[in-house]
């Protein structure tokens, strides 16, 4: 059996849980999401303990598969409607900078034109200063992919360095040409 999956998900203070057929809906300060599940598993609030448990309805290897799955989309369902995630952004080269204009963020990353990307109206976007941006938002898939897709506009090189890298992220450089 999953370990992963047979472990409640608690519902925390302030965040509400319903389930009607196979759509799940969680409330909370930060928002509001919805998700449908799959129909090898089954999800169930148990409101006397203040927790969501998910069974799976046979032993074979897909409902197994999305056993565990389930619970910890469910999880991070609860966890982003009460505090949120965020992913920080580095943009590392001479004369890089990144700028919110309106509902844009538009990136000087080396080419000879301005990269724009729209903001999602889920997501608070914002930019501390001209180096760094920052994604947050209650649903933990959309933030990434959208830091993802920012951060592939310009990946990090490997001989400077130069580009849009996760704060933290480390760029193995490589040793250039030496003369002779």
């Amino acid at each position: 059996m999953s370990r992963i999956g047979k472990k409640p998900v608690p519902i925390l203070d302030g965040v509400q849980v319903s389930v009607e057929g196979r759509k799940i809906e969680v409330q909370g300060p930060l928002g509001k999401l919805q998700w449908e599940h799959r129909p090898e598993v089954a999800v169930r609030v148990d409101a006397a303990a203040r927790q969501v448990v998910v069974e799976r309805m046979s032993d074979d290897r897909e409902s197994r598969a999305f056993h565990g799955l389930t619970r910890s989309l469910i999880n991070n369902m609860v966890l982003g409607v009460k505090s949120g995630y965020e992913k920080r952004l580095e943009i590392v080269g001479v004369g890089y900078l990144a700028a919110i204009q309106g509902t844009t963020l538009q990136l000087r990353v080396g080419y000879a034109n301005e990269l724009q990307k729209e903001i999602p109206p889920e997501l608070k976007v914002t930019c501390p200063d001209q180096t760094h941006v920052v994604v947050q938002g209650c649903d933990k898939q959309q933030v990434g992919e959208f830091a993802a897709e920012v951060r592939s506009l310009r990946k990090p090189e490997p001989y400077k360095g130069k580009g849009i890298r996760y704060q933290g992220e480390y760029v193995k450089i490589k040793p250039g040409k030496t003369a002779t």
